[in-house]
């Protein structure tokens, strides 16, 4: 198993795939989305696996993605629920994890709370608020470092924690 070098949470809108590219690109290492990975191998969006298969089946298959990403090394980003099923807490918790801590008012101008994302589809900014209240003593307890992305653009984010990987080495 290989050690990843950058494992990426946070809240839907933090800028985890974007950021997670760049640095990537940066350490020249291979990226892997957790979440684009699975929309592959299922042939399906991951709004489309919630309403077909449902949410139990979605973080099974998430749980599962996360593991075979993290043992393949390079900078790995992970759906903003990950962290929160317990056998992927514990196999985040060994890791160096970049929690990307984003306001509301960044959120919701990077990812518009469209019904792309599952979990917000309904009243999307007091539905991002409370999983947000309910995530970070999660996010902020497996985090090696946290990044806050407010008001930032994602080549600045990404320098900050190619610096913090590098002397972390």
């Amino acid at each position: 198993m290989t050690t990843p070098v950058a494992v990426l949470i946070g809240p839907p809108g933090a800028g985890k795939t974007t950021v997670g590219r760049l640095v990537a690109e940066q350490l020249g290492t291979e990226f892997i989305d957790t979440d684009k990975l699975i929309e592959t191998e299922q042939q399906l969006t991951i709004s489309d696996i919630f309403v077909e298969r449902g949410e139990a089946h979605f973080r099974e298959l998430e749980a599962d993605a996360v593991a075979r990403a993290t043992s393949a090394g390079g900078v790995v980003a992970v759906g903003g629920g990950a962290p929160m099923t317990e056998a992927t807490a514990q196999l985040l918790a060994p890791l160096p994890v970049v929690f990307l801590d984003v306001s509301i008012a960044d959120a919701a101008g990077r990812v518009g709370f469209s019904g792309a994302r599952p979990l917000l589809a309904v009243n999307p900014r007091a539905t991002w608020t409370r999983l947000m209240g309910e995530r970070r003593p999660t996010y902020e307890r497996l985090a090696t470092w946290i990044v806050s992305t407010e008001g930032r653009e994602p080549a600045d984010v990404a320098a900050e924690i190619v610096a913090k990987v590098r002397n972390h080495e």
